[in-house]
């Protein structure tokens, strides 16, 4: 039996996770709550199937340091600093707020310092997936709210990566009988000298490594090399720095964010981080004891309180201090009312830290499944409570002091994401560079889309926007601003998967209008149900100018000619039509 435990466990963890992830998503929650209850199901607190929690486990280890390096890879210090005279302050005064009430919980219940310093910066961190769900949901990613919310989550996504690094120097230095200063000295030392080793050695050398890797324009080799230095840098940070591998992977992500790789890594490497990362929501939902809830029913009644009362209201009177419009502060304050993955790492780190019991990681679990279940339902009542605050003009007036911060920048980076006339350009071929010459010409900025690294480079050094992905992938298309963009122009012949790339358009994006080229008349039927307005074929082209050169020789008229060229038009492509 032993030597099946860990196809066992990947099997019933990947089952279970994919029947209650979907079965939550249909409800409209976040799939993270069934990916927890699917480990709480194959738990052995639950009757059932058991699987093996160490295999579980150290596969969840994987999945901690890709979501450090996905943390890492999307970190994105122009959002952070395009709202940073409100996300930097506010993000900090409500960590402070409610990691405070956690700790004052935890020690009202009997627990230690130390471990009602854990449990409440557990709980004074949201979840970035929810949070983007959440957002995305309602149309609200986009707007002056949602950016300080997204700039907010970074902060506070810093906040926890100083918070795991720290703490074991904190509370886990005791044991050498060292002096709790020279802990935290070759700690802050150590964590020097790694992130040195990595902004100048890392980022000269894994740029130099991708580039290699994309010039043999193998996915499978990319997304090789993407996982392998997030890997390699998590583990080398432990066993040379002897720093947190988490702290290493953020650091790979960063180096890897900020190349010209980026989008790429996150659209190719990072399907693989969320297939550990549901294993890391499962191997947490394994921990999950709801009976053991009942034995302290206070103090799970008390992490509820500062996770959705508590934090949401630390929040909002921040941004109500600072005269934000009444609308932006409640999006930030609810969309932050829950708590996700960096608790549960958190949650992880004060178990081996051995500060952590059962109920500790009980409560959190339990914390996280039910904030992340009310989340969307509390955000659905910011427009009722808008409309009821309208009507009581002397509260309207005490509420929204509107005076905002940043507020220029975020609305200059609105009107610009709102640019009109917009096309993205699919390849840079000839065909792609006359098409785009021609847009310019008309005073439309094309944004183009290239897999080739080289050519993008050459694109933006010429002055225009281009985008280095693989336009198949939604990610690409959505950070070529395909949600915005009039046009979408497929410039390349006999293009593999067009039909993908047409379908992820049109669901980003439903009154875009596309133009798509085919290689040969056959294609002309799969992708015009894929969605495409308008198809050009070469095959097709082909013929009708053999048409008119022919009959030019033999003498027709301008007349016959065009007649003539309309029913060969007709029966070539209407043939393929489907």
């Amino acid at each position: 039996m032993h030597e099946y435990d860990l196809i066992v466990t990947l099997t019933a963890g990947f089952g279970a996770a994919l029947f209650l992830g979907y079965i939550t998503q249909r409800l409209g929650l976040s799939p993270i709550v069934g990916y927890l209850l699917a480990g709480t199901l194959l738990g052995p607190n639950t009757p059932g199937l058991t699987v093996d929690a160490a295999i579980a486990e150290q596969l969840a280890e994987i999945g901690v340091i890709l979501l450090m390096f996905g943390v890492g890879l999307q970190f994105h210090l122009d959002e952070l600093l395009a709202v940073r005279g409100v996300a930097v302050p506010g993000a900090l005064v409500q960590c402070a707020v409610s990691t405070l009430l956690g700790v004052w919980l935890a020690h009202a219940v009997g627990w230690s310092w130390a471990s009602g310093t854990i449990f409440g910066i557990a709980l004074a961190v949201a979840s970035t997936v929810v949070v983007i769900r959440v957002l995305s949901d309602h149309n609200s990613l986009h707007t002056p709210g949602g950016h300080i919310a997204v700039g907010w989550l970074v902060v506070e996504d810093v906040f926890s990566v100083l918070a795991i690094v720290m703490l074991p120097a904190l509370f886990g230095g005791s044991e050498s009988g060292q002096p709790l200063w020279i802990t935290l000295a070759f700690t802050i030392l150590k964590v020097s000298g790694l992130i040195a080793f990595t902004a100048f050695v890392g980022a000269r050398v894994i740029p130099w490594v991708l580039d290699h890797v994309a010039m043999t324009k193998s996915r499978e080799l990319f997304t090789l090399t993407v996982l392998a230095i997030a890997l390699g840098i998590a583990v080398g940070s432990a066993f040379v720095f002897g720093v947190s591998m988490a702290l290493g992977a953020f650091l790979a992500g960063m180096i890897v964010g900020r190349s010209d790789y980026s989008l790429r890594a996150a659209s190719d490497a990072l399907p693989m981080r969320d297939a550990f990362a549901v294993l890391f929501f499962v191997s947490v939902g394994l921990l999950l004891d709801p009976a053991s809830l009942l034995d302290s029913p206070l103090l799970f009644a008390g992490t509820l309180a500062i996770v959705l009362i508590g934090s949401p209201v630390a929040t909002f009177v921040f941004m109500w201090a600072v005269r934000q419009p009444l609308r932006e502060s409640l999006t930030v304050a609810v969309s932050l009312a829950q708590i996700g993955e960096f608790s549960f790492i958190l949650s992880t780190l004060g178990r081996d830290l051995g500060l952590f019991t059962m109920a500790a990681t009980n409560t959190i679990v339990a914390a996280s499944i039910v904030s992340i279940v009310v989340n969307p339902v509390l955000y659905r009542t910011i427009e009722p409570i808008l409309a009821w605050v309208n009507g009581v003009p002397a509260l309207r007036a005490f509420l929204d002091r509107s005076a905002p911060i940043d507020g220029g920048e975020i609305s200059q980076e609105m009107r610009a994401a709102k640019k009109a006339h917009r096309a993205v350009l699919i390849g840079f071929g000839p065909t792609g560079k006359t098409v785009a010459r021609l847009l310019k010409e008309a005073g439309i900025e094309p944004t183009i889309v290239e897999l080739n690294i080289e050519t993008v480079r050459a694109i933006r050094e010429s002055g225009c926007d281009a985008v280095y992905g693989d336009a198949t992938r939604p990610e690409t298309l959505i950070e070529a601003g395909i949600a915005n963009a009039d046009n979408l122009i497929l410039t390349s012949a006999g293009m593999a998967n067009s039909t993908e790339v047409i379908r992820a358009a049109r669901e980003a994006n439903p009154k875009i209008r596309v133009l798509a080229r085919a290689a040969y008349l056959r294609d002309l039927a799969g992708i015009r149900q894929a969605g495409a307005d308008t198809v050009y074929t070469g095959e097709g082209e082909v013929a009708l100018a053999f048409v008119e050169d022919l009959l030019a020789r033999l003498g027709a008229t301008a007349e016959q000619i065009d007649r003539e060229r309309s029913r060969a038009h007709s029966e070539l492509f209407g043939e393929h039509a489907g």
